[in-house]
C-alpha cells in the first residue's frame, strides 16, 4: 500500500481524497475563513504561482486499530467562539466522512492556526 493510501475498514483510500472531502465539509461551517490558515507564505504561493494551499497540506489522516483519524487546520473568523466553531467543524467533518467513505471517524481533530479580521 502506498502511503498517500489508506486501508480502513477494508477498503484503500488516497488521503487526498480524504482531505477533499475534509476539507469541503469544513469550509462549509459559519467562522471558518479557510482551511489550511492563512499565513504569508500560503498567500504568497498563491499570488505568485497562481495555485493555492493543497488540501493535503490542510488536513491530516491516519488509521490506527482500524478506526480513522482526521486532523484539520484552520484560518477562522473574529468573533466566533473557538470552542463552539471547533464543535461544529468536528460534527460537519464527521458527518460528511462518514456519508462519503461509509466510515466513522474515530476522532477530528481541529487545530485553529490563524484568526481572520473583517476589514472594517
Amino acid at each position: 500500500m502506498a502511503e498517500s493510501e489508506l486501508s480502513v475498514s477494508g477498503i484503500g483510500i488516497s488521503k487526498s481524497v480524504v482531505s477533499t472531502i475534509v476539507s469541503l465539509a469544513a469550509k462549509r461551517v459559519p467562522g471558518v475563513a479557510s482551511v489550511g490558515g492563512n499565513d504569508i507564505a500560503s498567500s504568497l504561493i498563491s499570488v505568485f504561482t497562481s495555485r493555492t494551499v493543497s488540501p493535503d497540506a490542510a488536513v491530516e489522516s491516519f488509521v490506527e486499530e482500524d478506526a480513522l483519524h482526521v486532523v484539520v487546520h484552520l484560518a477562522v473568523f473574529y468573533g466566533y467562539p473557538f470552542t463552539k466553531l471547533a464543535a461544529d467543524v468536528r460534527e460537519a467533518v464527521a458527518q460528511a466522512v462518514t456519508e462519503q467513505i461509509g466510515v466513522d471517524a474515530a476522532a477530528v481533530d481541529v487545530c485553529i492556526d490563524s484568526l481572520v479580521f473583517p476589514k472594517e
